[in-house]
């Protein structure tokens, strides 16, 4: 079992409140990721359910019970931080085992747990190496690989893949995906990358100034999100939001998504000029500079030849648009 709930936690350091009243679940086995701008509190939730910071009030409970007042070691948790935190003196085999040769498993225990856990990761051929032998995207291996040794109720990922280049990011975020399923695991995952969350994630639940903005499944808060600031952050390229009362709406704000634009040289409801593209190869992201609202994106699928200072015409699809009060908060139409 490996059951979260959050129950109105909050957390101060001093006079700032950085949790501002949390309340959560997350259910055995799902893969929930915490995502959002620095400074938003998930690296400091997530340090609070392993108790490695205390609430300030509020409750944490693993599997229905109470552990505000239980040490980190006790909570059945393994965690996986950015930094990796091997140590360098140990081979790969002794750093896998040595959080359950302290917990007291005989030898036996643990060479089986080590086995098991490199075989699943591809790490027997680097069993006898130490941390300086290897490679940055290993030693993260290495790393997740003495959690899954403990065999916790809950895998806790504090920001694992940022120290790792592009290419390996995505290997690596595949690794963890096959993982989840594999183990049947309770993971929580803090990140800053909406990609890595809307990849990974059964469940996100979207941080803003240490209070829940919006919890729901990717492709969810992709396509019904509930205020601006998900509708902003979910997403790449960002959201393009326009003011509604320039094109005759009673909201705010008009919320479109870059491939919800469209693009024409003939015709369309306002003007703009471009200002920059980018040529992705399978996409291309078109910037134009538009009267009332500023820059816009649009996402074209495909090449797509756009000259600098052209003028160009845009059109929101009506079925695929979003409107906000005044407040950021979503109107259903």
């Amino acid at each position: 079992m490996g059951n979260l709930k959050l129950s109105a936690v909050t957390k101060s350091f001093g006079m700032v409140d950085v949790i501002k009243g949390v309340d959560l679940e997350v259910n055995d086995g799902e893969f929930c990721v915490f995502v959002g701008p620095s400074g938003c509190g998930k690296s400091t939730l997530l340090r609070m359910i392993a108790g490695l910071e205390d609430c300030t009030s509020g409750d944490v409970l693993i599997d229905g019970a109470r552990v505000n007042l239980t040490p980190p070691s006790k909570r059945e948790i393994a965690m996986v931080f950015q930094s990796y935190a091997l140590y360098p003196h140990l081979t790969v085999r002794d750093n896998m085992g040595l959080g359950l040769k302290q917990s007291g498993a005989s030898t036996e225990e643990v060479r089986q747990s080590v086995a098991r856990a490199s075989a699943m990761l591809s790490l027997d051929p680097l069993l006898a190496r130490r941390p300086a032998e290897l490679s940055g995207g290993q030693r993260q291996r290495v790393a997740i690989g003495r959690a899954i040794v403990r065999t916790p109720k809950l895998f806790l990922f504090d920001e694992p893949l940022s120290n790792l280049d592009a290419a390996l990011r995505v290997h690596t975020r595949i690794e963890i995906a096959r993982l989840h399923r594999e183990l049947s695991a309770t993971m929580i995952y803090v990140t800053h990358d909406q990609v890595e969350a809307m990849t990974l994630a059964d469940r996100i639940v979207v941080l803003n100034a240490g209070k829940v903005a919006q919890v729901g499944a990717p492709m969810t808060l992709y396509n019904d999100p509930d205020n601006t600031f998900v509708a902003g952050f979910i997403g790449s390229p960002q959201m393009n939001f326009l003011k509604a009362a320039a094109l005759g709406l009673q909201a705010e704000t008009l919320g479109i998504r870059p491939e919800h634009l469209a693009i024409s040289r003939e015709a369309g409801e306002f003007p703009g000029t471009i200002s920059h593209v980018e040529h992705l190869g399978g996409e291309t992201n078109v910037y134009i500079h538009t009267e009332p609202h500023g820059l816009l994106t649009v996402r074209l699928f495909g090449e797509h030849e756009f000259a600098v200072a052209e003028a160009v015409f845009l059109t929101p699809d009506p079925a695929r648009r979003f409107l906000f009060d005044a407040k950021g908060d979503r109107l259903r139409e």
